[in-house]
């Protein structure tokens, strides 16, 4: 798909068919996530790439039980893909995605977010091209802070100066794929 295109087709969705998506598409994805731009070229951000529905709706109910709704200011993300924001029945902050990948980076160094950030956004765009369905969830920084999480950590070999700052999820539309909305006005000003 030619990238303006793209970057206009794509869309976050929060509803999945409950089928896996391939290895290769999955290995893709994750390249272009590498592939990110990031401070310094330092190439700092490590992907771990759930291929596992159970697990990531295991970590995805952690994902959930984190969520703060004090800190929204009267947010709403829509009827047709709800958000745990529109929502407080959703019981799973990953959806259903069938593959989620956690994406960390380390806990104190200044582009740490911006770093993960860019590579979730490569991650998404290279989905749409592959015909996937993704979605970025941000909360990533307490989900493995307790037992299961750090075993988990443990296990992934996930240093211990590095902390999880979102997930992207993967996987098939469920139902049909969301319409664009209309960009609103007055969000951009060229100054010469």
């Amino acid at each position: 798909m030619e990238f303006f295109n793209l970057v206009k087709v794509r869309r976050s969705i929060r509803k999945y068919q409950n089928k896996q998506i391939e290895r290769e598409d999955l290995e893709k994805i994750i390249e272009a996530g590498l592939y990110a731009p990031n401070a310094g070229g330092g190439q700092r951000t490590i992907i771990v790439a759930i291929h596992n529905k159970e697990l990531c709706e295991t970590i995805g109910k952690c994902n959930a039980t984190k969520f703060d709704r004090s800190k929204l200011a009267g947010s709403y993300v829509s009827k047709e893909q709800p958000s745990l924001i529109d929502d407080p029945t959703i019981k799973s902050g990953f959806y259903g995605a069938p593959t989620v990948c956690a994406v960390f980076a380390p806990k104190n160094f200044l582009y740490s977010i911006p770093d993960t950030f860019c590579c979730a956004e490569n991650m998404v765009l290279a989905a749409a091209e592959c015909g996937l369905a993704s979605c970025i969830v941000a909360r990533g920084e307490e989900i493995f802070e307790n037992e299961i999480g750090a075993e988990l950590l443990k296990e992934w070999e996930i240093p211990d100066n590095y902390i999880a700052r979102c997930f992207v999820l993967l996987g098939y539309c469920e139902g049909e794929y969301p319409q664009d909305k209309p960009r609103k006005e007055n969000r951009s000003l060229i100054v010469e």
